[in-house]
């Protein structure tokens, strides 16, 4: 059993530990308000993007069908025949003590990239983030072609998304691949989050039956200037961009989300410890009293 000066220096160690936590999640838990702020924001203009997109890709086959000809669309646009070459770009965190974060991550990465291999494609794998490679290799996967830390700094800005999307370009071109996807994390709530892999190059809208009506606003329609297709490849460009932005602060926000999920389950638990340790401690005490009691009064029976 236990000294009572071992008790006594292990509570005070866990309190320690306990006002460590606590500091980690109010930093995390500040970090994560303001992701969540940009990422609101962001998903707005992103679902204004698409649906700008939409029309346009609208408008371009209603020409088609009633000219009789075939527009050559932008080149993010278009999805390859048969694509052979997939480049998977992981995006983790740089720190841990974010819970399952990590590993989540990197259990999406290796089940995209066996479902790839299953189907004969040859995977390009790039790790963003120092937990990126290091989790891929507990899980077996070593054939990795790049790995780079410090990817998101402590506050995400726009200069950085665009820096990460000219990288992806960089390598898409300089490995001839036919098809780019970043796996990450889609924020859902505090509580809640969506692990996936996203085809980001090229990136895949297509038009549904329920936006046939996108381009009209009763007798009113859109007009493109110059036109349709030149509207179109200037939103292409830009979506791209956008799409890049959403992706790292999903990813950040869902970093900071976890780290705080995570802090807060540490602290609940150092406080169960501590009380469950008070109360050992405060019994052991209260035995070795009760013994010197108990010697004290034979001895002075004794005289």
């Amino acid at each position: 059993m236990a000294s009572l000066k071992e008790l006594r220096t292990r509570i005070e160690s866990i309190k320690s530990t306990s006002k460590i936590t606590s500091a980690m999640k109010m930093v995390a838990a500040s970090k994560f308000r303001r992701a969540q702020l940009t990422l609101d924001k962001s998903e707005l203009f992103q679902k204004m993007m698409i649906e700008n997109i939409k029309k346009v890709l609208l408008e371009l086959k209603q020409q088609e069908l009633e000219k009789g000809v075939k527009f050559m669309l932008p080149k993010m646009l278009v999805q390859p025949q048969n694509p052979q070459t997939y480049m998977l770009f992981v995006l983790a965190s740089d720190r841990g003590l974010c819970g399952s974060y990590n590993s989540m991550i990197a259990k999406e990465a290796k089940r995209r990239i066996e479902e790839l291999k299953n189907a004969g494609k040859k995977v390009i794998v790039f790790c963003y983030g120092k937990k990126a490679a290091a989790g891929l290799k507990r899980y077996g996967v070593n054939d990795i072609e790049g790995a780079y830390p410090n990817v998101i700094k402590k506050h995400l800005t726009y200069a950085e998304a665009l820096y990460f999307l000219q990288d992806v370009w960089e390598k898409k071109t300089q490995y001839g691949a036919d098809i780019c996807e970043i796996v990450y994390s889609d924020f859902l709530s505090g509580l809640s989050k969506s692990y996936l892999s996203k085809q980001v190059i090229p990136y895949d809208i297509e038009l549904e039956p329920e936006d046939k009506g996108l381009n009209r606003v009763g007798d009113a329609f859109y007009g493109y200037f110059p036109d349709a297709l030149g509207t179109l490849e200037q939103l292409s460009q830009l979506y791209m961009r956008t799409a890049m932005f959403e992706i790292l602060i999903n990813s950040q926000a869902s970093e900071h989300a976890a780290r705080m999920t995570s802090m807060d389950n540490a602290n609940r638990n150092a406080r169960d410890m501590i009380s469950s340790l008070t109360i050992k401690y405060n019994s052991l005490r209260q035995s070795a009293i009760t013994t010197e009691l108990v010697e004290i009064v034979a001895g002075a029976e004794a005289m």
